[in-house]
C-alpha cells in the first residue's frame, strides 16, 4: 500500500490545506500591515530620513490605525482559537465497556496503516464518521500514540479523531459486516494526522465557531456591535477558504477510500446493502413506533433491539428479504459491547432527546417503556387521549350526545355521537348491501390509491412511512447523504403494503399516509460516511387549517379546526413546562440554546384532515376494544395496530376518509357491524 505522501487524494488534500492556511496567512499579514508601516515610519523619524509635516501626519494616522487594528485582530484571533466547535451529541463508549470493539478497531487501523481513533462513541442514526474533539473545550484529549506519518523534523501530530458509529449498525450488522463498513471511515485517520490538514481543519472549525459566538442573542448593544464585526470578519474568511476546504475534504475521502480498497472489499459490497436495510428499519421504527410513545411521555428503552425485530418481521413478510434473516445466526456486532442493554438504553434516550426534544434525564413525566408494555402503556393510552380530545371539541361545538334508548348514561361518550355529527344531513346513507356495489368499490379504490390503508393506530398518529426495506434489499435503498435528503428526496412505499400488493402513486412519491417521509439528522464534521439521513427543518407540531387540505364537509372542517386549536394549546403548555424544567436543571453540554423544540423533528406538521382522521380512527379503536374484545398491539413495521379476532385490522382508513370527506358513514357502519363493534355503547376515555 502506498504511503500518504504519494497518494493522489492525500496530495490533493494537502495542497488544498495549504491554500486554506494561505488565507489565514494573508489575514494575519493584513492585520500586521498597519503595525509594520508604523514601525517603519517611526524608525525613519528616529534616523532622520522620514521627516517633515507630511511624514509626521502619516505617522499619526498609521499609528492610530495600528492601535485600532491590532487589538481587533487579536480579539478575533482569540475568539477563533478558543471558541468551542460544534460537537455531535453521542453516547461515549469507554474502552473498559467495549474492549473487543476497541480491539477490532485497532486491528483494522493497523491493517490500514493509519493511526487508530482516539475514542469511540455511538450516535442514534444510521451513519458513521470521524469527529475531531481535540479542542480544549471538549475535555482533555488522551495522549496520542507515536506517529511516523508527519516525518522527521516536523511538529507533533495532532490527536486522532473520535470514531462515531451508528448504534443501529451494532445491533443489525454482524461483526464482519461492521468491520467492512468501518474500514473506509477509519482509513480517514491517516490524512487527518497530517499537520497541514489538521491545522486547516482547526482554522475552519474555529471560524465556524466564531460565527456561532457572534450570532448568540441576548447581548447588550455594545456587545452586539462587537459581535457583528466579529461575525463579518469570520464570514469573510470562511468565504475565502470555503472552496479549498471542500476540495480538501474530498481529497481526504478519496485517500481513505483508496486505502480501504484492500480490506474486506467483497464483504463491504454486501455490507452496504445492510446499511440501506438498517436505515429503512430505523427510520420506520422511529416514525411509526417511537414517536407515539414520545408523545405520551414515554421513551422506548430498547430502540436498537427493535430494529432487529422490525427487520426480522420484514423478512417474514417479504420473500425478497428472507436472505437477510439467515445472517442472524452469525455473531452480532453488539456482542462486542460488555453491556449492550445499558448502551441501547442510553442511545434510545438520546434519540428521544434529538428527534422529539424530550428531557435529557428520565423523570415522572418522562419514563422508559419496554416493548412488552408498549401496547397498554402507549397504544391504548394514545387512542383514549385522542378520543377524549375529540369529545372535548364536540362539547365545545355544542354537539349533543346521541340519543340511545335504554342507555344508563345518555351523556357518556360514544362512537355514534361522532358518526351522527359527521354524517351529512339529508344524505342517503350507503347500506351494507350497496357498500359492496361497483360504485362503492371504486370510491374505496380511489381512497386507497390516494392513501394506502394502514392500521387505525397509524392513522391516529399520522406518521410517515419509511424507506421500503424490500427495495433496499434490491439495492435501491443505500443510505444517502444528508445533502441529498435535504434536497427533498422521498421515501418509497411501506414494506408491508408492498408485500400485500398495494401500490400508491409514484408522481410525486409519498409515504403511505400521504405525507412526506421523515429524515434523520446530519452529523457535522464527518470525513468518510457510510450513509445517513438529511436534516428536516420543519418544526414538529400541528398545522393550521389549510383550505386545500380541509375536510370535504362543513362539519368535518369545523371539527378539524377545533382539534387543531386544542392540540396547539396543549403543545404550548407542554413547551412552556419543558422550558421551565430545562431552566431548573443543568442541561447537556451539547445543548447550547434555550430552545425546547426537537433539533431534528421527524415529521412535518399534520394537516387538519389528517388530524381529524387520526382522532376518528382512535375513537373507532376505543369502541372496538371496549365493545368487541379487540386488543391494542404493536406492529414492528407499522407501529400501533388493532387486533380483531387475532388479526390486524388493516382496512379501516378508507372508510374513515369516506366519513370525513364525503359525510357518508355507510362503509364505516358496515365495517363496524361486520366486526361486531357496538357504536352506541359508551367507551372509556383517559
Amino acid at each position: 500500500m502506498t504511503g500518504i505522501g504519494v497518494e493522489a487524494g492525500a496530495q490533493a488534500a494537502r495542497s488544498r490545506a495549504l491554500a486554506v492556511l494561505r488565507v489565514r496567512g494573508r489575514a494575519l499579514a493584513t492585520a500586521l500591515l498597519p503595525a509594520g508601516a508604523a514601525v517603519i515610519l517611526l524608525t525613519g523619524a528616529s534616523t532622520g530620513h522620514l521627516v517633515g509635516p507630511g511624514w509626521d501626519a502619516a505617522r499619526w494616522i498609521v499609528g492610530v490605525l495600528a492601535l485600532l487594528v491590532l487589538p481587533a485582530a487579536a480579539g478575533v484571533a482569540v475568539v477563533v482559537a478558543r471558541a468551542r466547535p460544534a460537537m455531535s451529541p453521542t453516547v461515549p463508549i469507554p474502552e473498559e465497556s467495549a474492549p473487543d470493539l476497541y480491539r477490532m478497531v485497532r486491528d483494522l487501523a493497523d491493517r490500514l496503516d493509519v493511526p487508530a481513533p482516539s475514542a469511540i462513541a455511538l450516535t442514534p442514526d444510521c451513519d458513521s464518521w470521524l469527529e475531531d474533539r481535540a479542542h480544549s473545550a471538549h475535555g482533555p484529549p488522551p495522549r496520542p500514540a507515536p506517529d511516523e506519518i508527519a516525518g522527521p523534523g516536523r511538529r507533533r501530530a495532532p490527536v486522532a479523531p473520535v470514531l462515531v458509529i451508528g448504534s443501529p449498525f451494532l445491533w443489525w450488522m454482524r461483526v464482519g459486516e461492521l468491520r467492512a463498513v468501518l474500514a473506509p471511515v477509519i482509513a480517514g485517520t491517516g490524512p487527518s494526522a497530517h499537520p497541514d490538514i489538521a491545522a486547516a481543519r482547526r482554522f475552519v472549525r474555529g471560524l465556524d465557531a466564531a460565527v456561532a459566538v457572534a450570532s448568540t442573542p441576548g447581548r447588550c448593544p455594545l456587545a452586539r456591535g462587537l459581535c457583528a464585526a466579529l461575525g463579518w470578519v469570520a464570514r469573510l474568511l470562511l468565504r475565502g477558504c470555503r472552496e479549498h476546504a471542500t476540495q480538501m475534504e474530498r481529497g481526504v475521502a478519496a485517500a481513505a477510500a483508496e486505502r480501504a480498497q484492500a480490506v474486506d472489499y467483497g464483504l463491504r459490497i454486501v455490507a452496504q446493502e445492510q446499511v440501506g436495510l438498517a436505515y429503512a428499519g430505523w427510520d420506520r421504527l422511529l416514525t411509526r413506533v417511537a414517536l407515539p410513545a414520545w408523545r405520551m411521555g414515554r421513551w422506548p428503552s430498547r430502540l436498537d433491539a427493535g430494529v432487529v425485530a422490525a427487520l426480522t418481521e420484514l423478512s417474514r413478510r417479504d420473500r425478497l428479504a428472507e436472505g437477510f434473516a439467515s445472517r442472524l445466526g452469525e455473531r452480532p456486532a453488539c456482542d462486542l459491547l460488555e453491556e449492550p442493554g445499558a448502551v441501547d438504553e442510553a442511545a434510545s434516550l438520546l434519540a428521544a432527546r434529538l428527534f422529539h426534544g424530550g428531557p435529557a434525564e428520565p423523570g415522572p413525566d418522562w419514563s422508559p417503556v419496554d416493548w412488552q408494555a408498549y401496547p397498554e402503556e402507549v397504544v391504548d393510552r394514545t387512542w383514549r387521549a385522542d378520543a377524549a380530545r375529540l369529545h372535548r371539541v364536540l362539547d365545545s361545538l355544542g354537539v349533543r350526545p346521541s340519543a340511545t334508548p335504554g342507555a344508563p348514561d345518555p351523556t357518556a361518550p360514544t362512537l355514534s355521537r361522532v358518526l351522527d355529527h359527521l354524517t351529512v344531513p339529508n344524505r342517503t346513507q350507503t347500506s351494507p348491501q350497496t357498500a359492496e356495489d361497483p360504485a362503492s368499490e371504486a370510491l374505496t379504490h380511489t381512497a386507497e390509491g390516494e392513501h394506502a390503508p394502514h392500521a387505525p393506530s397509524q392513522a391516529a398518529e399520522g406518521e410517515h412511512a419509511a424507506h421500503a426495506p424490500s427495495q433496499a434489499a434490491e439495492g435501491e435503498h443505500a443510505a444517502h447523504a444528508p445533502s441529498q435528503a435535504a434536497e427533498g428526496e422521498h421515501a418509497p412505499h411501506a414494506p408491508s403494503q408492498a408485500a400485500e400488493g398495494e401500490h400508491a402513486p409514484h408522481d410525486p412519491p409519498q409515504a403511505a399516509d400521504g405525507e412526506h417521509p421523515p429524515q434523520g439528522p446530519p452529523a457535522p464534521d464527518d470525513e468518510t460516511r457510510t450513509g445517513g439521513a438529511g436534516g428536516n427543518t420543519d418544526a414538529e407540531g400541528e398545522a393550521e387549517a389549510d383550505p386545500a387540505e380541509a375536510p370535504g364537509t362543513p362539519r368535518s372542517a369545523a371539527l378539524a379546526a377545533g382539534i387543531t386549536a386544542e392540540l396547539a394549546r396543549e403543545e404550548a403548555r407542554a413547551q412552556q413546562h419543558a422550558a421551565t424544567a430545562a431552566r431548573s436543571q443543568e442541561r447537556p453540554r451539547w445543548d447550547d440554546s434555550d430552545c425546547v423544540l426537537p433539533p431534528f423533528p421527524l415529521q412535518p406538521q399534520r394537516t387538519a384532515r389528517e388530524l381529524l382522521a387520526d382522532h376518528v380512527t382512535a375513537m373507532v379503536c376505543c369502541a372496538a376494544v371496549d365493545t368487541a374484545g379487540a386488543v391494542p398491539a404493536l406492529d414492528w413495521l407499522d407501529g400501533p395496530s388493532l387486533l380483531l379476532g387475532g388479526e390486524r385490522a388493516a382496512d379501516l382508513a378508507p372508510k374513515v376518509r369516506s366519513l370525513i370527506e364525503e359525510g357518508d358513514p355507510g362503509p364505516l357502519r358496515h365495517w363496524l357491524a361486520a366486526s361486531g363493534i357496538r357504536p352506541e355503547k359508551p367507551v372509556r376515555l383517559v
